[in-house]
Parts: C-alpha cells; structure tokens; sequence
C-alpha cells in the first residue's frame, strides 16, 4: 500500500498546508482528499507536489507492504 504520510510531516516542517496546495500548485480538493485517504493520485499530481514543497518522492510517499 502507499502510504502519503511522509507529505503531511513535510508540509508540516515547510509550514505549508492544504491551502499552500491548492493555490501555489493546483491541487484540488478532491486530490487533497485523495491523499488522506491514501488512495492512488497521478505522477503529474506527485511531481506538482514536489516543486511546491521543494522535495523528492521520498519526502511524500512511502511503501507499506499488505498484511497478508
């Protein structure tokens, strides 16, 4: 599962909230839901995410294995 924990502790550390995402970069609403529920975003959005935050795909997303 991919987890977008890493994104809200970086927008945390950069002062940066929801609001920062969608007028600096676009991002909608329903994106921003999207990603707290942890549910699948395009690349476009992760690459927007990161020019606005100044960060690298690691900051923002993580991989969590399936309980099985």
């Amino acid at each position: 599962m991919i987890s977008y924990a890493p994104l809200w502790e970086t927008m945390e550390k950069r002062g940066a909230t929801t609001y920062t995402l969608q007028c600096k970069g676009g991002i909608s609403s329903s994106t921003i839901r999207r990603l707290k529920a942890n549910e699948s975003v395009s690349t476009n959005t992760l690459d927007a995410l990161c020019k606005i935050l100044d960060c690298t795909l690691a900051d923002i997303v993580t991989y969590l294995p399936d309980k099985e």
